[in-house]
């Protein structure tokens, strides 16, 4: 049916949460690559004005496991809050991931095992996206890290931090896409920090209300924001 249409589009979302996603599959005179928020009311589909504000209403603060990531999502700029929570299997350990690749979130368990050391194969792993919104953005990686680490040790991250940064394969944290972007997002609900792979000149020379803290592997990261355990 898709060839004999000219637009396709794609209510996303959990049933059981409040907030609906539209996406272009198909749309034979314009981009696919926007995206738009919904909520579901009394009064029925009622759209977002600001996504990331709805999305980080209920965020608790001072929890451990917590951490807001900027994505990108379309062309818009997005900040979600990635949860883990890890803990001692009761015979065979369990991977549950809601809201984004498990193979994505599988790679950067790795990485923590390889090369910070963390033992997690006998550990159940639970990872979800808040709000019931799904996000592919490579950007998240730095997020589920840390989050991660931060179940681990029982050492909260500071509310004002906004993580962003892919994790290669040895550890190192890869740059992504459209950084000013994320950042003016983050400044504009109120974050003070972020923590981003090692910014280019030009991303150095962003003007933005948000202090920028480069990595270059994600044990600087877990060490800027002093979350190792005494035993990992």
């Amino acid at each position: 049916m898709e060839h004999l249409v000219d637009v396709v589009l794609m209510f996303e979302g959990d049933r059981q949460h409040v907030f609906r996603v539209l996406r272009g599959i198909k749309n034979r005179f314009g981009s696919t690559s926007e995206l738009g928020l919904f909520a579901m009311e009394g009064a029925g589909l009622v759209a977002v004005e600001d996504p990331s504000r709805a999305l980080l209403e209920e965020r608790p603060q001072g929890g451990t496991g917590s951490v807001v990531v900027a994505t990108v999502e379309g062309t818009r700029p997005l900040l979600v809050e990635v949860q883990a929570l890890l803990a001692r299997a009761y015979g065979n350990p369990r991977r549950v991931v809601s809201g984004m690749d498990p193979q994505r979130v599988a790679l950067v368990l790795a990485v923590l095992e390889r090369h910070l050391g963390f033992r997690l194969a006998d550990m159940d792993a639970y990872f979800k996206l808040t709000g019931g919104v799904t996000v592919e953005d490579p950007a998240i990686d730095l997020g589920i890290a840390l989050a991660a680490v931060s179940t681990l040790s029982g050492r909260a991250i500071p509310g004002d931090v906004v993580a962003l940064g892919e994790i290669g394969l040895t550890g190192e944290v890869r740059r992504v896409g459209r950084v000013a972007e994320r950042l003016q997002e983050a400044a504009n609900l109120g974050f003070r920090r972020a923590l981003t792979p090692l910014p280019t000149a030009s991303e150095a020379a962003l003007t933005v209300s948000v202090e920028v803290e480069g990595v270059r592997r994600v044990e600087d990261a877990v060490r800027i924001l002093n979350l190792s355990p005494d035993n990992p």
